[in-house]
């Protein structure tokens, strides 16, 4: 069943400044990952040298994660979904600065593109500090939801790894009553630290140092896939 865009709030804020917003015009053309309109995408046509494996951040905000994690595993293909122009253009700056060949952006819904990737073709997936909609009426557009897990779970490859993060007590308690409904999907945490301490890769953003100012922990849940 095709699924319907959904994007709320802005896509783009007043800070996209005439050079980043030139920056997007010339660069982002060759940076996009165009949906099919028929079948599956897969994501090793998307990149001009063969990669060992791909990961997925869905929600990548001003990108200093995935530019982080791109630049550390060159060998990587990495697919970053972000519908706010401001984001996208930060992570395309950084990407100009740093010559990575190895990262496609989709400035759409995640959905969208789990629903046309093939089965078992991410070695990871990141979703890191989701917009939490706090207010009841709102949670339908969380981007963790039982909908949206299970596709994760379909293309994670075995032993894929899913990470998700967030400094909203009722947020983690509602990615984790959507991830253990999912029997593809097996929680790592065995004590307290492994849920409360980010994992050793982990690259800080600017939203996680903003919720830490304001002293709201971070939740950090890792689940591997078993096929």
């Amino acid at each position: 069943m095709p699924v319907r865009r959904q994007i709320w709030g802005r896509r783009q804020g007043p800070g996209l400044k005439p050079a980043r917003r030139k920056l997007l015009e010339e660069r982002l053309p060759a940076l996009r990952v165009v949906l099919p309109e028929h079948g599956m995408l897969d994501p090793s046509a998307q990149f001009a040298e063969p990669l060992r494996g791909f990961r997925l951040e869905i929600g990548f905000g001003g990108g200093e994660h995935l530019a982080a994690q791109a630049t550390a595993h060159p060998e990587l293909g990495f697919l970053g979904v972000e519908p706010f122009m401001d984001g996208v253009g930060k992570l395309v700056a950084q990407i100009d600065e740093s010559g990575l060949r190895n990262v496609r952006v989709l400035p759409d819904d995640a959905r969208l593109l789990l629903r046309v990737l093939p089965d078992s073709c991410l070695q990871r997936i990141d979703v890191l500090f989701p917009d939490p909609w706090p207010k009841a009426r709102h949670q339908k557009r969380r981007i963790v939801n039982r909908e949206t897990v299970v596709q994760m779970a379909r293309v994670l490859a075995p032993g894929g790894e899913l990470r998700l993060a967030t400094d909203i007590v009722d947020y983690a308690r509602w990615m984790l009553e959507a991830t253990l409904a999912e029997p593809r999907l097996v929680w790592q945490a065995e004590r307290a630290d492994e849920w409360r301490l980010a994992p050793a890769d982990h690259v800080r953003t600017r939203y996680q140092a903003k919720a830490e100012r304001e002293g709201r922990p971070a939740v950090f849940l890792r689940f591997l896939a078993d096929k």
